[in-house]
């Protein structure tokens, strides 16, 4: 591999990053870049200047293809500090198209989107396109038919080095890719980026399987799950866009600021159509005003539930006891009572949706009276049946044997009447249980009830017993480790006739119900046939820091695989005691408080963004700390700014979030903030884990024992 790229040993008078030809190396590709922005403003223009004044139908028409221009014009957009292309292939032979050319050697130029000049010739391949490929799994084992592999360096959307692979020739030894390197440690301020530039092979193979499976992704801190996921998403649309179109496509994150912190990532690789949100998004039919205590909510979680409410749903069902008589004309026809009991038999034997259900009554009952009518010489038509159907005397009738179900008032009664729900929780929930979830005061409607997140995953469970929901083509559910089986139906309802990728972590389960196994999860969600992948390398969490965290393994995942990470930072790790509480000197800090001050603002002497994270209940006190000493910080899901970079984040919504450097406040305190000690050793992995390129834990109170120094 010979490299021209910038490195920080290397002095001035020795960097070959701008030699003195001209026509060298790197002028080329810098015009080749010029060239290629020419290149994606003319294409944007072109679209501009679209005139469709004379070929839609009529406004509408007008309307959808006016939309659809605009979003073609934000995608054509040249984002001036991103790169337009990362990566150059050099195939020693014709690929594809290319051979009935007769090309040898083609070159192309691998990017996020595809740019093409005047003539329809490309000037960059998308990363998705099949011809990219190569540049993600090519290696000297199996170079592909790729003679050089060339990587970029930039600043500020300017290439600045590049560095070749020559992945045909034996004699070049292997080594590890600096700018690559560069590229993963490269500080970070403002929302998630992509990693399109840096997919590793394993990665690479997970984001473009196929759209007609679920790919269930295990992932320590750092192994770029998310990003995977995401890529996934991004991969799918291009290479099944059309059917997508139709169907849609959705992210699901933990929290707000989770989502607001990956937001950028498929619009900065062109796909603006992704919608985002939580689970609490998906099935947010009433307003959630209150909580449950933990053995509440994990009752309420448990797929138990759903057979206590589709038992309930049915209990509506009432076995007829009268005839129905339809009056039309002259003439009377009459449906006896044990045959509307037979109807209503069939379609409870159907198991089909209770509304689907009801609405399919009338129709019977319809039918055979057309059925009679057909005997007396009649010859009705459809018209006649939709008639009957709509008739006063079937519509009573069907209201009195199959009555309309409201989701939410059904889950009140039963959360709030306890014979109703000992009726249809019997030998599904223990009375302890079914005591556990009773509200203990009554509630006199759905508006005044005082609605908690797994009542609002309860309400959606029973409206899709009633309704079918629709589902989407494709679902990305990330840190999919802390749903309960309730929700992973919730979101499994979102893709039954599509496909999912499930991201998680099973060490970082940090809520009373997290799943303790993906097969569990898999079979909650309805995609027992999904393929579980683990990445287990590494790319953003130095070694030693996931070495240090990792101790808490056998204590909150035991037998799962400790991440491998491939980078080395000799003094990113450090473990500083604290002297115990009280006033620290003229500044009236405790020594803690002082002491977490002064190591943000050695953090904040690097470049990048520093995160403080600490247990919930010490935010207040460190938030009067950082105010004191005059540093200014923000709150998790506010974007990093050159001018502010110290984020005070709440373990609690640590999860899914990275800075450069971290400083972690009081161990202990993160663990004793939860239920439980193996949830709370599982939000200190959490913490332990954020740091991309250096952390510093303090502490005054005894560390957990797994990280003590006796345990070293």
């Amino acid at each position: 591999m010979s490299a021209h790229a910038p490195d920080p040993a290397t002095t001035p008078a020795d960097d070959p990053l701008d030699p003195p030809d001209p026509g060298g190396p790197l002028a080329r590709e810098r015009a080749h870049l010029a060239a290629s922005r020419s290149a994606l403003r003319a294409m944007r223009e072109d679209v501009q200047a679209l005139d469709i004044r004379d070929v839609t139908a009529n406004w509408v028409n007008a309307a959808v293809l006016e939309a659809q221009i605009e979003d073609r014009i934000k995608a054509l957009a040249d984002l001036s500090h991103t790169p337009l292309f990362f990566g150059r292939l050099d195939y020693l032979h014709p690929v594809g198209a290319a051979e009935a050319e007769g090309a040898e050697g083609e070159r192309f130029y691998i990017g996020r989107r595809h740019v093409h000049d005047a003539d329809g010739d490309p000037m960059v391949i998308d990363w998705r396109a099949p011809a990219s490929q190569p540049f993600y799994r090519a290696s000297k084992k199996d170079p592909l038919d790729v003679g050089l592999r060339r990587r970029f360096g930039y600043t500020a959307g300017d290439i600045t080095a590049y560095e070749d692979e020559h992945l045909s020739d034996p004699a070049e030894a292997a080594r590890s890719s600096k700018l690559l390197q560069a590229e993963i440690e490269r500080p970070r301020v403002g929302p998630m980026r992509d990693i399109v530039a840096t997919i590793q092979p394993e990665q690479d193979e997970i984001v473009r399987s196929d759209l007609g499976g679920t790919v269930c992704v295990q992932g320590g801190p750092g192994t770029g799950k998310t990003a995977v996921g995401l890529h996934r998403v991004a991969y799918l649309l291009y290479a099944h866009r059309e059917r997508l179109a139709r169907t849609g496509t959705l992210v699901i994150g933990p929290n707000a600021s989770f989502l607001h912190y990956i937001e950028q990532v498929l619009p900065a690789l062109g796909e603006l159509e992704v919608k985002q949100a939580t689970v609490d998004d998906l099935v947010a039919s009433v307003d959630v005003r209150g909580t449950d205590p933990a053995p509440a909510a994990v009752i309420k979680g448990d797929a138990r539930m759903a057979e206590v409410l589709r038992r309930a749903v049915r209990s509506h069902v009432t076995p007829p006891t009268e005839p129905v008589v339809v009056v039309r004309g002259s003439r009377r026809w009459r449906v006896p009572a044990y045959e509307l009991e037979e109807f209503v038999e069939q379609l409870l034997a159907r198991d089909m949706r209770y509304g689907a259900a009801r609405e399919a009554l009338p129709q019977r009952i319809a039918h055979a009276v057309l059925v009679r009518m057909e005997e007396a010489g009649e010859a009705p038509d459809d018209r006649v049946q939709d008639a009957v159907a709509r008739n006063p005397a079937v519509k009573a009738a069907v209201k009195a044997v199959w009555p309309p179900v409201d989701p939410a008032k059904l889950v009140l009664r039963l959360l709030s009447d306890a014979e109703f729900l000992a009726a249809h929780a019997e030998g599904v929930l223990t009375p302890d249980e079914q005591k556990t979830i009773l509200w203990t005061k009554p509630v006199r409607s759905v508006k005044s009830a005082k609605w908690s997140a797994a009542d609002a995953v309860l309400i959606d469970e029973a409206g899709d017993l009633i309704a079918r929901t629709h589902s989407l083509g494709h679902v990305v559910i990330d840190e999919a480790q802390d749903l309960s089986p309730m929700q992973y139906r919730a979101v499994g309802r979102r893709c039954s006739t599509g496909s999912a990728t499930v991201l998680g972590d099973l060490a970082q389960g940090t809520t009373p119900w997290a799943t303790a196994s993906w097969t569990d999860a898999l079979r909650h969600l309805g995609k027992t046939d999904a393929v579980v992948e683990e990445l287990t390398a590494g790319f953003r969490v130095p070694r030693e820091v996931i070495a240090y965290a990792s101790r808490l393994l056998p204590s909150i995942a035991p037998g799962l695989a400790e991440v491998a990470s491939v980078r080395e930072s000799p003094g990113s790790l450090s473990v500083r005691r604290v002297s115990p509480a009280g006033p620290a000197g003229s500044t009236g800090l405790s020594h803690l408080d002082a002491a977490v001050v002064a190591a943000c603002v050695e953090s904040l002497a690097h470049e990048g963004s520093t995160g403080l994270i600490a247990a919930d209940a010490r935010i207040p006190a460190l938030r009067e700390a950082l105010t004191a000493a005059g540093l200014p910080y923000l709150s998790p899901g506010e974007e990093t700014t050159a001018e502010a970079r110290l984020t005070l984040v709440p373990a609690s919504l640590a999860k899914g979030l990275e800075y450069d450097y971290v400083v972690l406040d009081e161990p202990a305190a993160v663990v004793d903030g939860e239920p439980d000690e193996r949830t709370g050793l599982r939000r200190l992995y959490v913490a332990l884990t954020r740091a991309v390129s250096g952390l510093i834990v303090l502490h005054a109170a005894e560390l957990p024992e797994p990280l003590s120094l006796s345990a070293m």
